[in-house]
C-alpha cells in the first residue's frame, strides 16, 4: 500500500501526542493500541514483542517502573519520512527530571516506525546504546538518593545494579 509523506507524518504526530498523554497520566495500557494487532516491536536490549498484548505487557512494565517511569517526555530532535517504505525515522530524546542538584540527564535513541494505514503502525524499532541508558539511570538514581529524591523504585534499581 502506498502512503504519502503527509499521511505518515500526521499519523506519527498523533501517535506522539498519545504518548505524551501516557507520560502525563502514567497509564500505558493504551500504547499497544497505536499499533496493528499483529505489530512487531523491536527493542534491542529487551527483545522483540509481537502483537498488541506482548507490546502492552512490555510497555506497561517498562514505563511504570524506574527508570522509564521517570522520563519526562520523548521530544523529537529530527524526523524524516520514506514514503516508499512507509517509514518514519526519528531521533527521540529521553530526558529525566532534575534529580536534585540541577543535573540534566538524557540519552537519545533512533526510532524506526513502519506505517500501516488508518493511523496505526505495524512496526517500531528502537536503536540505542543500552549501556549509556543504564549509566544515565544509575547516575540519576545516585544523585536523587543523595538529595533525598529517590523513591523506593529508584533505590531498588541502585541496589539491584550495585549502586
Amino acid at each position: 500500500m502506498r502512503f504519502t509523506d503527509t499521511e505518515i507524518t500526521d499519523a506519527y504526530a498523533a501517535f506522539h501526542e498519545q504518548v505524551a498523554g501516557f507520560v502525563a497520566t502514567g497509564s500505558w495500557d493504551g500504547y499497544a493500541d497505536l499499533f496493528t494487532p499483529d505489530a512487531e516491536y523491536v527493542e534491542h536490549a529487551m527483545g522483540t514483542f509481537r502483537g498488541r498484548e506482548e507490546i502492552r505487557a512490555w510497555s506497561v512494565r517498562t514505563m511504570t517502573t524506574y527508570p522509564g517511569r521517570v522520563m519526562t517526555g520523548f521530544p523529537l530532535s529530527w524526523q524524516v519520512v520514506d514514503a516508499d517504505a512507509a517509514r518514519l525515522v526519528c531521533e527521540v530524546r529521553n530526558p529525566m527530571p532534575d534529580p536534585g542538584d540541577g543535573t540534566m540527564l538524557e540519552e537519545p535513541n533512533i526510532t524506526i516506525m513502519t506505517y500501516a494505514g488508518d493511523g496505526l503502525f505495524s512496526r517500531e524499532e528502537d536503536v540505542y546504546n543500552p549501556l549509556r541508558f543504564h549509566t544515565m539511570a544509575m547516575d540519576w538514581a545516585r544523585i536523587a538518593a543523595a538529595h533525598g529524591n529517590a523513591d523506593d523504585d529508584a533505590l531498588a534499581y541502585l541496589n539491584r545494579f550495585g549502586g
